[in-house]
Parts: structure tokens; sequence; C-alpha cells
């Protein structure tokens, strides 16, 4: 901010001084005078138009706080020759800007804002003595552009200026990302990338060798102000890393300033070391870290010390500055520019006074002596006169060395693009123009503003191979060459190139390294973070008060995994034990394959054949008097029932499916019920044949035939199956993976769709139950000779205690457990039915078969009761009055209990013996 408010007061003091100096001659004048003229170094060429530029060739450093030395910057020097080479090969280029000659002046800015921006005024405005006011203005402009400057600083003061007028300035070295403000310098472009690519391109740097800790050097202007504000912003953004610390480095040698910046580097547990700064601020610097003996650091430095620091590559300096890398600019090849350096002449120059003494000055510095008058004591102290016949070929001068032009190549490409929009104005066709009415610029009346609109869409290629073209802000496509400094063996010092950085319209910034020189890079790369990566299974927890960058690892929680945020797995995946990635979750479910489930499965299939076996006893054994007086329909009906039951459990066995969800319920509601039903219609026989052996008793038989035995069980089953097909069609039953029970665990249920379509399943059961048991409960205490009805109490006991406890069982138990205690339900209640009315007679058929002959079963009351009984029923038929006992009885006037029991009999008796009742039984 202070270096902001100085180069703006600064500015209005150089406008006001400027302006005050250039004054009309009356109050409607018709010439101005002018009233001061800067003395600035310069080197000048004649031609049409005039091209300007700023370079720093002289350079101005402290003694004392008073006291200033200047010093010949030779770099800058080669920058202006340079640019006085580019404009030479474009006057002998026939095919660029033909029948038209170019000329310059370049003025010495010596690295100053206050001289930068009076020779900026200069170039703009002209050293005319007197200037003669016409009513039209024709003519060329002093200069038609100008090529600086080279510090970010003076650019924006004087693009601020200049952009009023929309005089074209492009800079080859001036990078603050402030200056891509096209609404604010709309006449500023420049020809290296913007500070803001630079700070990504260091970004992808430290990405690469994965450095998440530094530190941050800057210098105290727009260079490295906004320099730091853009790095900290990207580095927010992007997450790649973290500032350790930022320091600002002193303009001058302060040594208690460089040796608490030290100390701050020393104790810092960062090691690498980011550095915004001039070659200047570096070498003072350095000074310190020598004295101190700072090792250990990797240096990342900007294009403003990279490539152009040979000072700093000396056997003293290297042991702390060997392994840096920079980012530098692009470097370029000039074809035939050592050449042109090697023409420099004092002699070349006798008619230019301004030139001259900026060559005079790189001649004496190149060759040791003093052109005459020689200063007092120099001949006496043995120094030679320059004649001006040196060779430079002979001498080693550091202009001549063109292997790494790099600013040069930005001054060549900024003068070319110039040159080329000029030459697309001049090709405009008139008629066909961008301007009002067509029209195009012409070299007799040229405004700047016109070749900026050329400017602003100049496109062409270098001999190098590099396109130039600007972008709405003014900023060149940008790309940068990745450099390394090498400390070699032998005590010298390698600067290599080892890959770039550019912009890619696909990939946005990319870093490519040389593959050969990826070793080198790698073979010992230093760690730079402020707290280790966080292993696999942990997450990251900021520290209080510390950057985003140092942390601590905190353990993640069951089911997340990461390094970096605990994040939840997938649905059905679950965190292993190291926490860090996901596994698959285990699944559980009432397998065939498991123990629990092999033993439901056998249980099953052996009441299934249990039941096969029965069916066939009793098939085998059909024409015997035990089987017969059963009713033998209904056994053979509970019998597939029963065997139905046992292989409905089998669908709750092994992974649930939709079609096994929807079909378990159903085919378990609707076998149940036809069993039950069986059961309940056996049991309204035995009470309607007890009933029709009482006196008046007969009419009841009539309604329970075997075509209304059969109908009962029917419609009783079509209820139920009706109340499953509501059922699927409402809410039909559907596979779920559950996991409430166990969050590392999928529980592979059915779910029931609707609790109420359930609910009637199971009340419809327990209904027909509760009247067979009642039925059978309350015929019990009859005599003997219908013994069936206590089996059939007995069976429905069994049955509707095993189904109560199911419910309550059934409510607790979770995931497959539910499904093994419905099956354990089936199996059990199946069992129950199958051992308590099939047991006995099966017992005296296969054990007893003594007992089950016609003679036997004549000789037992009980039984003979029973089977005459029931076998009314099957005929079908009720006996006359005459023959049945009620009416003999009423005939006989029978009286009490064991009369009737008696009677009973003997009609039993005569209906087993019966042949019509035998024949139709078979």
């Amino acid at each position: 901010m202070s270096s902001f408010l100085q180069s703006n007061l600064l500015l209005f003091i150089v406008l006001y001084s400027y302006f005050s100096h250039t004054i009309p001659s009356s109050l409607f004048p018709s010439s101005c005078q002018l009233q001061e003229q800067f003395h600035l170094n310069r080197m000048q060429k004649s031609g049409d138009v005039i091209l300007g530029g700023l370079f720093p060739v002289h350079f101005f450093s402290s003694v004392s706080d008073l006291l200033f030395t200047s010093h010949f910057y030779v770099q800058g020097f080669r920058l202006a020759q340079t640019m006085a080479f580019a404009i030479d090969e474009i006057n002998k280029n026939s095919s660029l800007l033909p029948n038209v000659t170019v000329g310059y002046t370049l003025y010495d800015n010596c690295a100053e804002l206050g001289i930068g921006f009076r020779g900026a005024l200069s170039l703009a405005s002209g050293q005319e003595e007197q200037i003669i006011l016409h009513n039209t203005c024709v003519g060329n402009p002093p200069v038609v552009g100008i090529v600086g400057d080279s510090s970010s600083t003076r650019s924006i003061a004087i693009s601020s200026i200049l952009g009023l007028y929309r005089v074209p300035m492009v800079s080859y070295f001036a990078t603050c990302s402030c200056l891509s403000d096209h609404q604010k310098y709309p006449s500023f472009f420049r020809t290296i990338p913007s500070d803001a690519f630079q700070v990504r391109a260091m970004i992808q740097i430290l990405k690469h060798f994965g450095w998440t800790w530094a530190g941050l050097l800057i210098t105290d202007d727009d260079y490295g102000l906004h320099a730091a504000r853009s790095l900290q912003s990207e580095l927010s953004v992007s997450g790649e890393g973290c500032l350790a610390y930022i320091e600002v480095l002193p303009w001058d040698k302060d040594t208690d300033e460089l040796r608490r910046i030290v100390d701050v580097m020393k104790k810092s547990t960062a090691h690498v070391v980011i550095a915004f700064v001039y070659e200047t601020h570096m070498i003072n610097l350095m000074e310190e870290i020598e004295r101190q003996n700072v090792t250990g650091l990797q240096w990342l430095a900007s294009e403003g010390w990279t490539a152009t620091a040979a000072v700093l590559q000396t056997p003293q300096l290297m042991p702390y500055l060997g392994g840096t890398l920079g980012i530098a600019i692009r470097r370029g090849e000039i074809p035939g520019l050592r050449e042109f350096l090697l023409q420099i002449r004092p002699d070349l120059l006798e008619n230019n006074s301004y030139g001259k003494t900026m060559v005079n000055e790189f001649w004496e510095l190149t060759f040791q002596c003093r052109f005459a008058p020689a200063p007092a004591g120099w001949l006496e102290g043995g120094g030679a006169l320059c004649t001006g016949q040196e060779d430079l070929e002979n001498v080693n001068t550091e202009i001549l060395d063109i292997s790494n032009l790099r600013p040069e190549y930005n001054v060549y490409k900024a003068v070319y693009a110039l040159a080329y929009s000029l030459d697309d104005m001049l090709r405009c066709k008139q008629g066909r123009g961008p301007f009002s009415g067509h029209s195009c610029g012409t070299l007799q009346s040229l405004e700047p503003w016109q070749l900026l609109y050329y400017l602003e869409r100049v496109n062409f290629t270098t001999p190098f191979g590099d396109q130039v073209s600007f972008d709405e802000n003014g900023d060149v496509v940008p790309i940068y060459d990745v450099m390394n400094w090498l400390w070699l063996p032998d005590g010298s010092t390698k600067v290599h190139n080892v890959g770039e950085v550019k912009r890619s319209a696909f990939k946005g910034e990319e870093l490519i390294l040389l593959p050969f020189m990826t070793f080198i890079l790698h073979r010992i790369p230093p760690r730079s973070v402020c707290s280790e990566s966080c292993p696999p299974g942990t997450h990251m927890v900021r520290k209080k008060g510390e950057p985003k960058c140092c942390f601590d690892c905190i353990p993640c929680s069951e089911g997340k995994v990461n390094s970096l945020e605990c994040t939840s797995c997938p649905e059905d995946f679950w965190s292993n034990p190291q926490r860090d990635h996901c596994v698959p979750k285990n699944t559980e479910f009432l397998s065939y394959h498991e123990p629990l489930g092999i033993c439901l499965t056998a249980t099953s299939l052996l009441g299934t054949f249990i039941c096969a076996v029965v069916l066939w006893i009793f098939m085998y054994h059909r024409r015997t008097p035990i089987v017969r007086a059963n009713n033998s329909e209904l056994s053979f009906q509970l019998l597939l029932s029963l065997k139905l039951c046992f292989l409905c459990s089998l669908l709750f066995i092994g992974r649930p499916r939709l079609w096994t969800c929807q079909l378990r319920h159903a085919a378990f509601g609707i076998s149940f019920v036809l069993c039950v039903s069986c059961i309940l219609v056996k049991t309204m026989v035995v009470l309607a044949v007890f009933k029709a052996s009482k006196p008046g008793g007969g009419t009841s038989l009539k309604w329970f035939g075997p075509v209304q035995q059969r109908g009962t069980v029917l419609c009783l089953t079509s209820i139920q199956a009706a109340i499953c097909t509501a059922w699927l069609v409402s809410a039909s039953p559907a596979p779920h993976k559950n996991t409430q029970y166990q969050n590392d665990k999928i529980v592979y249920e059915c779910t029931v769709g609707s609790t109420v379509g359930f609910a009637v399943l199971l009340g419809y059961i327990g209904m027909l139950a509760a009247i067979s048991f009642l039925i059978a409960f309350l015929v019990r205490n009859l005599p003997d000779s219908f013994n069936e009805a206590k089996l059939i109490t007995f069976s429905m006991l069994i049955f509707c205690a095993v189904w109560v406890a199911f419910v309550l069982v059934y409510i607790s138990s979770p995931g497959n457990y539910a499904d093994a205690v419905e099956v354990f339900a089936i199996l059990a209640s199946s069992f129950g039915l199958l051992i308590t009315l099939f047991g006995p007679k099966c017992y005296i058929i296969l054990m007893r078969p003594e007992i089950n002959t016609r003679k036997a079963i004549m000789g037992r009351a009980s039984t003979l009761e029973t089977v005459g009984r029931e076998s009314c029923l099957l005929t079908g038929r009720n006996l006359p009055p005459a023959e049945t006992g009620l009416g003999r009885g009423s005939r006989l006037g029978v009286k009490g209990g064991r009369q009737d029991k008696r009677f009973a009999v003997e009609e039993s008796q005569r209906l087993i013996t019966s042949n019509d009742s035998i024949s139709y039984l078979r």
C-alpha cells in the first residue's frame, strides 16, 4: 500500500511539473512553446513512423542514506540493442511494412519510476521546441507505440496516463496481475505472462513434488505484493498447500531486518522457500544466509531472478542455492542478433550525440578503457585510452552471450507485434475499414487508437515457432520454462531447462518435465510439510490457530474411510478394520448352506416324506375298517394339505427374491387353511353324528354329506385365497436389505408389505383353528365311541399353542431368525397335526392289525359306534326312521343314556356289516 501511495504521489508531482512547463503563448494561441526538456540518455533513429522504448540501461545502488552510485547494466543495454535489431530486421523485410521505414527512440529509465515516467511522457508528446497549431491535425504522432516498461510499478504509472490517449504500450517484463484489468489499462499489452499464471505454475510444481508447506519472500512493490495476494488466494482455492510465513525483503541492505527474516526461516519447519524478488534483493539476503550458514532449503524462484542472476551462481553461494527450481521467461532464438551486436562501434554513432554516451559507456566498460579526454589520473594509473577499433570478438562480454535470450525474446516479440499491427492497418481497403464510415487508418493521419484496434487482434508466429496473440486482457498466450540450478562436483554451476508450464485449452495449467531430467529432480526430493499425511483409516482435524496444512490425524468412525476427510461408504459397503477402504458388507439370510438352514430343510423334507408314507399306508389299507371308518376322503385331503405345509417352509429358506417373498406367505396361508378346514369339517361331522344319535337329531345328517364336506373345505380355502390375492395386489411383500440390526451387515429379509394383510391371514387361520378346537373341546367327553374328537382337541391345542408362541417370538426375533422362527412354527404345527391325528391310526394299521378287522371292530363297542356313525355319513344317506336308533328308540320307548348307547352300537354294527355300505366305501 505504501508503495502504491508513493507512486501516485510521484506521478502527481511529475505531471504537474511537466504540464506547468508547457504553456500557451496567449489565451488563444496558435503555437505551443516547449518550456523545458528532459535530458535523458537515449538512442534514436529517424523513420516514417517511430516506435518508442524504455529500458533500464543504468541502475542506482545506495552507498549510504544520502549517497547513491550509478551502474551500467549490460543486460539492459542488450535489451535496447535487441529492439534496434528488430526494427532493422523489419526495415529489411520487403513483405512487412513495404515502403515504410520504421525508426525508434529509446530512453534509459535508470530503473527509476520518476525517470521512466518522464521518458514515457517525452515519447508521447515529443521534444520539438515549438508546435504550430492548425485547424486540422495532420501528421504522425511522435511515437505510434512504446515497448516497455520493465517494472510493474512503472508500467502501472505510465499506462494509467497513456491509456487516456490510447497510446499502445507493450511491456516485455511487467508481470503484475493487476495490469490484466483492461478497463483500467486499455492500451496496455505484454509479451510476458501475468503473475497470475506464474503463481499457478508454481503451484503446479509444489503439487508435483508434494510440497504443501512453504515460506514466501516478496518485494515491497506491486510485483511482490500482488504475487503474494495471488499465491494466497490460489492456494486457498486449490488446497494444494499453505504458507508458513510471508516476509517482505527491504530494498536497501538493512542488516537487522535481514537477520530477523533469516531467523524466521531457520525456525520454520518449511523447507521450501518461494521468492518473488529481484536479483538485488537475493544478493543482500544470501549474504546473511551465508553468514548464518542456513542450509537444507529448497528455493523456488520467480522469473525475476531465475535465469538472469549469474551473480548468485558463485562457489560461495551455490552450497545454499544448489538445486534451486525456478520459473523463467520462455527462452527464444533470434537469428542474426549476435552479428548485429558485433557491429556496435563508437565511431558509427558520431552523428548521434544522444546515443554516443550510452554506447561509449558500454565500450569503456567492456574494454576497460576511457575515451579522450580521459579522466584525471587515469593514464597515470596505467589506464588505456579507447580507440574505437577494439574487437568485441576478442573479449569475453555478456552482451554477446545469446544462448539464453529471455527478456530479449520478449522485446523482439513486442516490436514485431507493433509492426504487424501497423502492417495490418496499412493494408486496409478504403470502404472496408473498421472505423466510422468503413474508413481506414493512413500513415498521413495515423492516430494511436487506430493502431490499438489492430494490436488487439494481431496474430503471428515468430521464427522460433511461438505464436503471439493477445487475449481480452492484453495478456499473451502464457508459457514458462522450468529451470534447475545444478552445482556440479567440480564446483561449477549449470542451469538446466528441465521442463515447461503452459496453458492448455483442455487441461488448464500443465506442468511438463523433460524425461531425462525427471531423475535429477527426484534424486533427493526434500520434504516440506507441516503435518505428515494421515495414515489410512484416519482423517485430518485442523490444529487451532494454525494453517489448514497443520493438522492432527483422528481415526475414522466405523463405516467411514479416507485419509483427508472421513466419508461414508456406499450403501452396500463397510469400512475394513484398517478404515482405509470400503469392502462389501457381510450378507445374512437363512441359507441352505448353514447348519440351521440345513436342519430346517432336512426336517421339512422329512415331514413331507412321512406324509407321503402315511398317505401310501392309507391308500394301501384303504379297504380296512379303520381307514373307511374315519372318513377317508377328508383324511386324504388332510394328508395332502400337510404335505403342502411342510413344503411351503422351504420358501422361507434361501436368499429372498421377489417371487419367493410373494409366494411364501400365500402358500403358507392357503396350505394351513386347507389343513385346518379339513380338521374343522371332521370335527363338525363328529358333532353331527353324535347329534344324530339323539332322539330327533336325524335331520342334521343331511347337511354333512360328501358334497357339503367338499364344499365347506373349498369355501373356507377360497376365502384365504381371496385374502392373499388382495394382499399381494395392494401391498405385495418384497425383498429388503436391512442394516438396522448391524451396520456392517446386510440382513436380507422379506417385508410383509401390509401388516394388516399379514394379520388378517394369520387371524383367519387362528379363527378356524379356534373354532375347530372349541367344537372338539365340547365333544371331548362324549362316549368312548367318539374317540377321534379327543385327538382333534389335542391336535388343535398343540396347533394353537405353537402359533401363539410364534407371534410372541417372531416380534422380537431379528433378521434371519424371524424366518427361522416362522419355519419352526410351520414344521412344529405340521408335525403336531400329523402325529396326533394319524399316529394312533397308523399304529393300529401297522402294529395292531388284529384289531383292524370287521370281527374285532364288531367286538369293540367304542370302535363300532364310531365306525357306524361315520360310515353313515360317508354313504351320504340317512337311515330311515324305522332303521335308525332314533326311530327305533322312539317306538320302543327307550329311556336313559345306557339304552341309547346300546342302540347306537347295534345300529353301527348293522351298518358296518351291511353289504351296501361296504360296497359304497369301495
